[in-house]
């Protein structure tokens, strides 16, 4: 009997450390929550959605000196939450010029009318089907969220993407889109040697060409492109007043604000939405302290 107990409690301890490293069957999401956004989660091998119940307060008004992008992701978005056809989307550019920002102003306009944000880690993007299957049957419209996704030298995670882009046997759920930013065209690391015209590479790649192929085969399977830019000094200095005015600055504030806003930029090497809202917040609590 002894023996027995011994050999019960050995098996117990053995699955106990089984059920460590197996994979565990993704946890249901509540549903009966007032959250608009969702974090794709990993944690002791489950996989689930995580609800966020507090996201930025970012507004379309909010974002200027971009209007043509807004308004093609604005227009896509509102098709895609009419059932219409729809593009899996790719915005690309400057570095702080507004691309997460403004997927993120069209969640806040459009949550009203059933539209839900999952923020995915490049690393989980082998899971994309799994997060599909979350929601297919689900009645709100989705839009997987990629933010700042590159890939580097060697890196074979973008296959998955690419596969659920445009490349399955199973079609993407039509409750689905794909908005992915980067600050790469092309996604992935480009070599002087891609644009090279010969048949042997310097790296002993006998076919570069095709190299460069798959390269551009894949940010081609985001049917809308968006392109950001540097903004000039005047339009710098704009986006510094409108949120200096958001903050709560007078007239006067704003007028004295100019020339500090541009050492603000200088010193960091960019003149950038994201900049001048830094500079913002940081100037306005100064002026109110």
């Amino acid at each position: 009997m002894a023996s027995l107990e011994k050999l019960i409690a050995r098996a117990e301890a053995v699955l106990a450390r089984l059920e460590k490293v197996l994979p565990q069957p993704v946890e249901q999401v509540n549903w009966d929550t007032s959250a608009i956004a969702f974090r794709w989660r990993k944690r002791l091998n489950q996989a689930y959605l995580q609800p966020i119940h507090q996201t930025a307060p970012i507004h379309l008004d909010d974002l200027l000196y971009i209007n043509r992008q807004k308004t093609l992701l604005e227009q896509n978005t509102r098709q895609f939450l009419l059932g219409l056809p729809a593009n899996n989307a790719l915005l690309t550019g400057a570095r702080g010029t507004g691309k997460s920002s403004l997927i993120r102003a069209c969640l806040h306009k459009f949550s009203s009318e059933g539209l839900r944000l999952i923020e995915v880690d490049k690393n989980d993007l082998g899971d994309l089907f799994d997060i599909s299957e979350c929601i297919v049957l689900r009645p709100e419209k989705f839009i997987l969220y990629c933010d700042d996704l590159s890939f580097d030298e060697g890196d074979s995670s973008y296959k998955a993407l690419k596969v659920a882009l445009d490349g399955s046997v199973a079609a993407q759920p039509d409750n689905m889109l794909i908005y992915a930013t980067s600050n790469r065209r092309y996604l992935m690391p480009e070599k002087i040697s891609d644009n090279k015209t010969y048949t042997r590479g310097d790296d002993g790649e006998l076919h570069p060409g095709e190299t460069v192929e798959e390269k551009i085969s894949f940010s081609d399977r985001f049917g809308l492109w968006l392109s950001f830019y540097s903004f000039a000094e005047d339009e710098y200095l704009e986006i510094v007043a409108h949120w200096l005015r958001y903050f709560g600055c007078d007239t006067k504030e704003v007028t004295d604000a100019k020339q500090e806003a541009l050492q603000w930029a200088m010193h960091r090497g960019s003149r950038s939405g994201r900049i001048a809202l830094h500079f913002a917040r940081d100037y306005a609590g100064r002026m109110k302290s």
